[in-house]
């Protein structure tokens, strides 16, 4: 199964994520998508689930979960905006892990690209695919699972070629 990861896309319609996701299962919206016309755009791709996050005050976004809990072949995910911090859960994130048995955790929030596992838990933010913001690159990812292993990509979305901003994380989980 292949899944597009994206966040924080503060209303922008990125026209390269189109070719990042082609070929998607699924794109997981990790909050702050701040206009309608996003998701929009990215249900043209594939199917899309998606989280509210702190800035998606439209009221189209009411009906939007602040966390979903999936299953997504043979592994538990927890989608959420905003996590506290990876190692310092905010309790209704390590209430929701540990309810599901989640092994993944994908996030936004924070704007910064990464994927790592801390405790048993593989963490990804898939960085900010708006606008750019900081000195952090506007990024977006791809999961790969197969079965129970899972690899993630994070890509540079201003660069040609959409380059890997970390070598690919590889982890059976």
């Amino acid at each position: 199964m292949r899944v597009g990861l994206v966040s924080d896309t503060h209303g922008l319609v990125e026209p390269r994520l189109g070719e990042l996701f082609r070929g998607c299962d699924l794109i997981l919206h990790a909050g702050d998508i701040v206009r309608p016309a996003v998701l929009e755009a990215l249900a043209r791709i594939a199917p899309v689930t998606a989280v509210r996050g702190n800035n998606d005050l439209d009221p189209a976004f009411e009906g939007l979960p602040e966390l979903v809990e999936l299953a997504l072949d043979e592994v538990r995910v927890v989608l959420v905006h905003e996590i506290g911090g990876r190692g310092r859960l905010v309790p209704r994130v390590r209430q929701a892990v540990s309810r599901s048995g989640a092994r993944v955790l994908v996030h936004g929030h924070s704007h910064r690209p990464e994927a790592a596992v801390d405790r048993g838990l593989l963490c990804v933010n898939p960085g900010a695919a708006g606008p750019r913001r900081f000195s952090l690159p506007r990024a977006a990812g791809i999961m790969a699972l197969h079965g129970r292993r899972v690899e993630v990509r994070l890509v540079d979305l201003a660069q040609p070629g959409l380059p890997l901003l970390q070598p690919p994380l590889l982890v059976e989980v």
